[in-house]
């Protein structure tokens, strides 16, 4: 039988002696997706709104000149600090230090009291609509993922979508960029048998491509212009994502509604984590990122940002305005775009279409890395990502709040190396205060010597307002969940809830350094042009060896005791105020290796500490994908070894070919040398067990691609025939 190339043939559905194929993917309904410029740009270009939107000016101007007062004040009051005597070079150099770090916090402040009014007036969630137009493409990248939960997490979402009456509308995508090939072989597998226990209807498909080419943003680019012309609406989740029928039908409702959305991203909560580090992540984003989230919708309105996932899409107006061009140069800063979801939320915006954010629809869920130096694995990633869109914040026919998105993200992570500095710049003022001989005589005529001097009393105050701004935010959430009667009573009670975020807010702060330390060396690595790959996330919970943890914060302890001993030496209070960093580095091994453990977050849990209303009545969506996780799980498939769960399958071997698109015509000359040794070690091998041995992990990728090269895996006996024999 001659199968397509998008087809499958699933062996539990024949017709008398014949295999029926399935289609592993859709007929392509191709979408033109230009490359855009970001240095051309012209006003007739952008389209003209539909309906009648106004900028939400009273929320920026409360946000903004707020955050702008407050800076003013605290550069005021720091420039007192410093000017008791002749200000020298060095504290002027601490006053702008201070000066940038506290218009950060500010405007955290500033937008997150705009936020807890906006939740003071309890907003109602969005009515479920009745009835959907539009088709929508549910899209899942993967890559090297554990197929249980990803394929248990599509599953949980269109059995959910279903139970709404309107799954009609929606059909389901697995793209997979693995390069892992016993990954590869089970996600063919899994959806193989998703296909099989859902049946033809279920309109779930799958694509493997052969280059993860631009990433995930190149993934959905592929998607977008192969199949998109048939869809209005593309879902884009995350491979850790989790979300109602509820949630995604709302949402699809709202961009039908909406003529002039282009992007609608939901807020996605924390969920299903247990180690210690992980919740306190998960507490802090369930009790404070509502009202985060909420002062960032007031003022941003139509100018909104997009996170890469969990966030609805028109798919024509994507295709037409956010094909990523690569820029300039070789990474860190050139090569293609690492943070995408920023540049194209900034690019569909400048061709006119609205990006938002609905906060106060529930249903959208997402899990966290379970451990610190997890964490900074991946912040290293979006550290790279954010300095990158200093090449693209100047681009042409951006909006101005667009503009200030790039600058929020390029500042939270120059916001370490700030603060690491500000330290550095105020130990070496009290060393010089304390062991430099004074300047006696100075181009001024004075009585006494001149050396800098600070108003103690005054930096006290100061240090007071500034860690009040930085944790009113936290304020603002706890306060807003202790207002809710059921959220109250989910996260166990008010006592409990007190108690839960000063563990997290006693944490938090010994991680801090930790974390300033990690980005500041992360920074100086990018700036150094040194660039960061893209590593899969580890996303199960579990610990990291005790020598690993040693390895990656040895340098940290040493820091710490380095400005332990130095501060101590300068003056007993200066230890006092430096004491939380001093602490936090100091114990860096055992805060992360603790971080890391099952055992201290289940702890808290039990006794009803960080504790979250999703935790105590967990989602149906999330129930259902852990249970359709645990289900795929027993079948195996992640544990197998991909060659020989292939050569062991016939119907599988034929669903494997079927998927493989046609290979480029090879021009008479051109050589793959890594090609070529896979084929000898084929050849020379005597049994399955051999190549198995022999074939290193890119051989064997080269060998699951190549027909003909598979045609000599398949025609392997499975032992040695002297291994038989004995």
């Amino acid at each position: 039988m001659v199968v397509q190339m998008d087809a499958v043939t699933a062996p539990a559905e024949q017709i008398g002696d014949e295999p029926r194929a399935i289609e592993a993917m859709p007929p392509e309904s191709r979408l033109d997706m230009p490359t855009q410029s970001l240095r051309r740009w012209g006003r007739n270009e952008e389209r003209r709104p539909v309906g009648r939107h106004v900028a939400p000016w009273l929320p920026r101007f409360l946000v903004f000149a707020g955050a702008l007062g407050l800076t003013a004040y605290g550069a005021y009051e720091m420039y007192a600090v410093v000017s008791v005597s002749r200000t020298t070079a060095l504290q002027y150099l601490l006053l702008a230090l201070f000066t940038v770090n506290f218009s950060w916090i500010a405007l955290a402040f500033t937008s997150a009291l705009v936020g807890f009014l906006v939740l003071l007036r309890r907003p109602r969630p969005p009515a479920v609509p009745e009835t959907l137009k539009a088709r929508t493409a549910v899209v899942m990248p993967v890559y090297n993922e554990s197929t249980a939960r990803t394929f248990g997490a599509l599953a949980a979402i269109r059995e959910s979508i279903e139970a709404t009456g309107h799954g009609a509308a929606f059909d389901y995508f697995i793209l997979s960029d693995t390069t892992n090939p016993d990954v590869w072989i089970a996600e063919e597998r899994a959806f193989a048998a998703m296909r099989e226990r859902l049946g033809d209807g279920a309109r779930i498909y799958y694509r493997h491509r052969p280059k993860n080419h631009h990433r995930k943003a190149g993934n959905i680019a592929d998607f977008v212009s192969r199949w998109g012309g048939d869809y209005d609406h593309m879902l884009v989740l995350d491979a850790d994502s989790v979300m109602s029928g509820h949630c995604i039908v709302t949402l699809a409702a709202a961009m039908e509604a909406d003529p002039d959305a282009g992007i609608i991203q939901s807020l996605p909560l924390v969920i299903n984590r247990n180690t210690l580090f992980a919740r306190v992540q998960q507490f802090a984003a369930r009790v404070y990122g509502p009202v985060i989230a909420a002062g960032l919708s007031a003022w941003m309105g139509r100018d909104g940002n997009y996170w890469g996932h969990n966030a609805i899409i028109r798919t024509a107006a994507f295709a037409a305005h956010c094909g990523l061009p690569d820029l300039a140069g070789k990474p860190p800063f050139g090569g293609h775009i690492l943070s995408h979801d920023f540049v194209e939320a900034a690019l569909i915006r400048r061709a006119g279409w609205s990006v938002y954010m609905l906060p106060d629809l529930g249903g959208s869920y997402e899990e966290s890395p379970p451990s610190l130096i997890d964490v900074a694995t991946r912040d290293r990633r979006w550290c790279q990502g954010n300095l990158q869109h200093a090449r693209v914040i100047g681009a042409r026919g951006l909006k101005l709040a667009t503009r200030q998105h790039f600058a929020t993200g390029i500042m939270s992570y120059l916001a370490s190396p700030f603060w690491l500095f500000q330290l550095v710049v105020g130990l070496i003022l009290v060393l010089q205060t304390r062991y430099v001989r004074p300047e006696y005589f100075t181009r001024e005529f004075n009585l006494f010597p001149a050396w800098p001097r600070f108003d103690a009393e005054r930096a006290l105050n100061l240090f007071g307002l500034t860690m009040a701004i930085l944790l009113a935010p936290k304020f603002f959430g706890l306060l807003v969940m202790l207002l809710d009667r059921e959220n109250r009573r989910k996260a166990g009670g008010a006592i409990r809830l007190v108690l839960s975020s000063l563990v997290e807010v006693i944490l938090s702060a010994l991680l801090a350094p930790v974390m300033m330390v990690i980005q500041s060396g992360a920074v100086f690595q990018i700036l150094a042009g040194r660039d960061t790959g893209w590593n899969p996330q580890r996303r199960d919970d579990g610990s990291i060896p005790f020598a690993d943890i040693v390895r990656r914060h040895r340098a940290h302890v040493v820091l710490g005791i380095f400005a332990g001993v130095a501060a101590f030496a300068l003056s007993p209070s200066l230890f006092a105020w430096m004491s939380p960093t001093i602490i936090g580095l100091v114990l860096a091994i055992q805060i992360s290796w603790a971080s890391g453990q099952l055992a201290f977050g289940l702890a808290l849990k039990r006794l009803g500490l960080l504790l979250t209303p999703e935790e105590s009545t967990p989602p149906p969506v999330a129930v259902r994908a852990n249970e359709l996780a645990g289900t795929f799980a027993q079948s195996g498939f992640d544990d197998a070894d991909g060659l020989e769960a292939l050569h062991g399958d016939p119907d599988l071997q034929a669903r494997h070919d079927a998927m493989l698109p046609q290979a480029p015509q090879r021009r008479r000359g051109d050589i793959d040398p890594e090609r070529v040794v896979a084929q000898a070690k084929l050849v020379e091998a005597e049994s399955l067990a051999d190549a198995m041995a022999w074939l290193k992990p890119r051989e064997r990728m080269i060998v699951l691609h190549d027909r003909a090269l598979l045609g000599l895996l398949y025609r392997l006996p499975a032992a040695r025939p002297d291994a038989t024999a004995a």
